[in-house]
């Protein structure tokens, strides 16, 4: 490591003298010097990824199929089982025999929904077992303090399931990517939908998950649904991991809304929404008009779940297994084929992000992250479920399609408990990066 800095400083140096920026030679060589000095070059015929999902706490059932889909990565990205999504996506060097002439392999550890602990974890990965790439998530809290870490040390952050505004906008990263939609998008697809269906003359009463991914889904849905003509009476704040709701919703029924909106996400949204039902607001009549509950992120293991209770909440998703594009065939089917259930949108965003990784080390013909990264930035593909996709080169945030959905009131199966009513397109989801600020920072390398 001693020598490894003073090679460093030499270099550093030099350029100093010669009057040459320090930074932009850096991004641009390939040779010796720049691959030695970034992370976790891969030696021998392996290279390593790393995957961070919760498997306990609040998000553990989108973290057990996180993990799911990441292993299904690794067996089409090595050339075994059908090749899934690899067969549609366009364009793609892909060609299932590795990445850059190496086999795919991966370490895992369970980020417990907490942040500390995903850092720890990525950290470990890193510099226990060389972990290139990492990838994973459930929770923005986590995703960014992981994405956070891995600009520190110059690893590419694939992020999962992650849906604050803050991930691709104030915390954006130039080593962190997002293939998931956000807080700012669901308001959008989601706000003419309920406007729709309850009016435009309703009040609204909010408990959130008192970390960033909560804070920026109800300030986002807020902003939509006043736009419609709601009035917002009250946002509460509640904890991660709560089991019981109850202090929360008794209030609700003498506020005088109409509406309840549930920023919950996983097991918390299970017990929120169901303890909800069991208090009686949806058999309420307020204002003269049906009490209704609003979910705004929404998912069917979410909904398997909640069980009855999902029936007629309207939300929103990044995806649904049930449309009837090639690529979600061909995903849920390999997915369906290997755990004999469909696959989630936590499983199917996490899936993309490992394909679309390797596909950059390929089109760069390099592991060496400022080159993955520049291959990535304003990448443009399909075939991957979501229509035309951008990779923005100003926030790293996928820009595509998202769903509008609703819990079925006769599913056929524990499997068909939402219904897609709409999918919005990609443009009407895009927006200005500027108005969530922040900065990606510099691609330099960076030595573990």
């Amino acid at each position: 490591m001693k020598f490894e800095n003073v090679n460093r400083r030499f270099i550093l140096k030099t350029g100093a003298a010669l009057g040459v920026s320090l930074a932009a030679p850096m991004h641009f060589i390939r040779g010796a010097y720049a691959e030695d000095m970034s992370c976790n070059m891969p030696k021998g015929d392996t290279v390593t990824f790393g995957w961070n999902v919760p498997l306990t706490g609040a998000y553990a059932d989108e973290g057990a199929d996180e993990l799911k889909a990441f292993q299904l990565a690794v067996k089409h990205l090595n050339g075994e089982g059908d090749g899934g999504m690899i067969n549609t996506m366009k364009p793609t060097v892909l060609k299932g025999n590795g990445i850059l002439g190496k086999k795919v392999a991966y370490v895992h550890g369970d980020s417990q929904t907490k942040s500390d602990a995903a850092r720890d974890g990525a950290k470990r990965m890193i510099e226990r077992d060389g972990a290139i790439m990492i990838s994973g998530g459930s929770s923005s809290g986590v995703a960014v303090a992981v994405q956070g870490l891995c600009q520190e040390l110059g690893i590419i952050f694939m992020a999962g399931l992650t849906h604050s505004n803050d991930t691709t906008g104030k915390d954006k990263k130039r080593y962190g990517f997002r293939h998931f939609f956000n807080a700012y998008q669901s308001g959008v697809a989601l706000a003419p939908v309920i406007g729709e269906a309850y009016g435009k003359d309703r009040k609204a009463y909010h408990l959130t998950a008192d970390y960033t991914w909560g804070w920026t889904q109800e300030e986002s849905i807020k902003k939509a649904t006043e736009a419609l003509g709601w009035e917002t009476i009250k946002a509460v704040r509640t904890p991660l991991g709560a089991a019981d709701f109850s202090q929360y919703i008794t209030p609700v029924l003498n506020s005088g809304a109409d509406v309840l909106i549930l920023n919950h996400y996983g097991k918390d949204m299970v017990n929120s929404l169901t303890q909800a039902v069991q208090f009686g607001l949806r058999d309420k009549e307020v204002n003269g008009k049906k009490f209704e509950i609003v979910v705004p992120l929404f998912s069917e293991l979410m909904a398997q779940g909640a069980g009855e209770a999902v029936k007629g909440i309207y939300g929103t998703g990044n995806w649904d297994w049930k449309l009837e594009d090639e690529a979600t065939k061909a995903f849920t089917k390999s997915f369906g084929a290997e755990y004999g259930a469909p696959p989630s949108q936590a499983a199917h965003t996490c899936y993309v992000q490992a394909l679309l990784y390797a596909d950059a080390c390929e089109r760069a013909g390099t592991f060496f992250a400022p080159a993955v990264i520049k291959a990535l930035e304003g990448f443009e593909f399909d075939g991957m479920g979501n229509g035309k996709t951008l990779y923005r080169a100003e926030d790293h945030q996928c820009m595509k399609s998202c769903v509008v959905v609703k819990g079925k009131e006769n599913p056929n199966d524990k499997y068909d408990l939402m219904e897609v009513v709409k999918v919005v397109p990609r443009e009407e989801l895009t927006y200005d990066p500027a108005i969530f600020g922040g900065e990606l920072g510099p691609s330099d390398p960076k030595q573990c």
